[in-house]
């Protein structure tokens, strides 16, 4: 991300005085501006004489990140990043990762939406084991609503041990519960901290001593809708900003990495009285694949559809069973 200084020839309320007033709440760049609580800066904004032309240069940044996208590619290079990406991690449910090809696919963003109780969390959870099982990597789970159960993982880590592959290369319970490391973020604000770190030991090629130094191949948030809904519906643009800016950290992570990442939706009422994922049509278009999970209430077989996917028709459907 930019210093805010560089965007002054762009935005003529992007002034001096501006770059003044950020800078004495230490904010120099456009990612300061993210990680900084937007709301208590216009507060601040409006306590001071010239309130007027802060916010009018506030509103110009958030409309400078509105406009950020990747970079336009050709059919080639198109074709080159699907193939680069083509590597696909196994969920468990092999009704699932028949649906999608061979599960979760890396570099891209994959949404999974339902309501609650459908087994969202149980499907990361198994995931999470799963993949650290399989692949023997690193999984970080962001838990934006203490969702996250170190006994279901182990649960899970233990049945797979069971299994006729038991001991093969040395794991153990100890060992791949090392490589999942959960985090808690609570609001968007620790959110974009938490990314921005997460991009800095990426992109230096370290991560923290908890997942012993073994590769990142799955990041997963659950939820995102629950950073997202309680700033979303103010008479400002901020909540509507910084929620395709998360959406596009995510992708950008997912892409520049080559991170497999799922993200947690809850579902409203749409037409006809049909569920759909909540946060709105601009985030619709943010996720690679979408998808859609429901539960029959009265067991533990659940249903998951494609609501939308780079390779695949919509409208096809798999089952599975939770098990734990």
């Amino acid at each position: 991300m930019p210093p805010l200084k560089s965007l002054q020839h762009q935005f003529p309320s992007i002034d001096s005085n501006l770059l003044h007033f950020c800078a004495s709440h230490g904010i120099f760049s456009v990612e300061d501006f993210l990680v900084h609580d937007l709301y208590m800066l216009v507060a601040l904004a409006e306590r001071q004489t010239s309130s007027k032309g802060l916010k009018e240069g506030i509103a110009q940044v958030l409309t400078f990140l509105n406009n950020q996208h990747f970079p336009w590619m050709n059919g080639v290079e198109l074709l080159e990043s699907t193939q680069h990406n083509k590597h696909f991690l196994l969920t468990g449910f092999d009704g699932i990762d028949t649906l999608l090809c061979g599960g979760l696919c890396e570099g891209n963003l994959t949404e999974l939406a339902g309501p609650s109780s459908s087994g969202k969390t149980q499907f990361c959870l198994h995931a999470a084991a799963h993949v650290a099982y399989t692949y023997m990597c690193s999984v970080l789970y962001l838990d934006t609503s203490n969702s996250f159960s170190s006994k279901r993982i182990s649960y899970r880590v233990n049945r797979l041990l069971a299994s006729p592959n038991k001991g093969e290369k040395g794991r153990s319970l100890e060992g791949i519960m090392s490589s999942i490391l959960s985090h808690s973020v609570f609001d968007i604000f620790s959110m974009f901290e938490t990314l921005h770190q997460l991009e800095l030991s990426l992109s230096s090629q370290l991560f923290q001593a908890e997942i012993q130094n073994s590769k990142l191949r799955l990041l997963i948030v659950d939820s995102i809708s629950s950073l997202i809904t309680p700033i979303l519906g103010g008479k400002g643009p901020q909540g509507h900003s910084l929620m395709l800016n998360v959406g596009f950290i995510l992708k950008k992570l997912a892409i520049d990495y080559n991170l497999a990442v799922l993200v947690t939706n809850h579902t409203v009422v749409g037409e006809g009285g049909n569920s759909k994922p909540a946060l709105g049509e601009s985030w619709k278009s943010v996720p690679h694949t979408r998808l859609l999970l429901s539960r029959d209430q009265m067991s533990n077989i659940c249903n998951m559809s494609i609501l939308k996917h780079t390779s695949m028709a919509c409208g096809q459907t798999a089952s599975f069973r939770l098990d734990g």
